[in-house]
């Protein structure tokens, strides 16, 4: 299951989403913790020092390796130069699942331990000098956008994503690649402004989206929510002491904290689970293809000298039970070739 939290910055959508990936990985199940906002705070959240959270490896600065080893034997994919980041899989790519081993996570993910499990850290990776006045950062999110395209999961494995701030994601189709997006709001116009921002952009997708209220004071806070979000609003999180000394870097033992606070991450696991049966993977396939012609029309072309478009395989859905013929048994690669597919 892959679950987005997004937000304004500041609205604590990167202290959500490390709370509900240390609460997954207290279920036992395999976590994949991916955060996406070139602004690296996730590791921290983590429980990481400055130190390690410095040496992680950044997916934007592998792409080359990312590109090689997902292309597999696509015969419609000439060379890895040739992918963008709306490239979608074929018969032949080689795609990514939460558990296994593989070239991606070998040099791109490092474990985390946590006091209740562990779990899987990929992160975009921060600006560089060499990036500053000449790069996008869109350029280095694109590498988590191609890992979700080729990525397959099941009801009790997940992909728990930190965000861009605001609405910076609909720069792309990765809004789309999510069961479950978690809209962090203060109750502040600001606060909601996103939110109305992500309903908008989100409505012709079937986005699943819910809010989850932070820095919630009293009874006139959570009526504002309530009135400004309606039945989007999922929960709203209580001060807790157990997070204030978390962001000090001294956070005691998970079992520690709030009751209040864990029943708020369980209910976002509950909407989590029930998400499961509105998965369509024709549906998210689909969302692959339309927005890789669109972006292969407004620059990718342009960008690599030929027609991109030719890269969709209209016989391909992205599925989650049958082996791809590429598939390597070490990675127990997930997917299926269906039935021709509009394109």
């Amino acid at each position: 299951m892959k679950i987005a939290f997004v937000g304004k910055g500041g609205s604590g959508k990167t202290t959500l989403s490390s709370l509900f990936v240390r609460h997954l990985a207290g279920t036992g199940r395999p976590v994949l913790a991916v955060d996406a906002d070139i602004n690296q705070h996730l590791g921290a959240a983590l429980g990481l020092d400055e130190e390690e959270a410095a040496r992680l490896p950044a997916l934007g600065a592998h792409l080359p390796l990312v590109k090689e080893h997902l292309r597999g034997t696509n015969p419609r994919i000439a060379d890895a130069a040739g992918m963008i980041k709306t490239t979608p899989p074929g018969a032949g790519s080689r795609l990514l699942t939460v558990t296994g081993d593989n070239p991606v996570y070998a040099a791109c993910a490092r474990p985390v331990r946590l006091d209740n499990g562990s779990v899987r850290l990929m992160v975009t990776g921060p600006f560089t000098e060499a990036d500053l006045g000449v790069a996008c950062y869109h350029s280095k999110t694109g590498a988590v956008e191609m890992c979700l395209n080729h990525l397959v999961d099941g009801r009790e494995e997940y992909v728990v994503v930190d965000m861009t701030a605001g609405s910076d994601s609909f720069a792309s189709g990765m809004f789309t690649r999510f069961d479950m997006t978690f809209l962090v709001a203060e109750p502040t116009r600001k606060g909601v402004s996103v939110y109305r921002q992500y309903k908008e952009y989100a409505r012709d997708f079937d986005v699943a989206l819910r809010v989850v209220g932070n820095k919630v004071q009293g009874p006139d806070d959570l009526e504002f929510l309530r009135a400004e979000v309606g039945a989007d609003l999922l929960a709203a999180f209580p001060h807790s002491d157990w997070v204030r000394s978390m962001e000090k870097g001294r956070p005691p033992a998970f079992a520690m904290l709030e009751e209040p606070a864990a029943q708020v991450l369980r209910e976002l696991y509950g909407a989590v689970d029930a998400s499961y049966e509105r998965r369509d993977w024709a549906r998210y396939t689909e969302q692959m293809v339309h927005f890789h012609r669109r972006n292969a029309e407004s620059w990718g072309n342009a960008k690599t000298g030929a027609d991109l478009r030719d890269q969709i395989d209209p016989g391909f859905v992205l599925g989650e039970t049958a082996p791809l013929e590429a598939a390597q048994p070490e990675q127990a690669v997930r997917g299926a070739a269906a039935a021709p597919q509009p394109a």
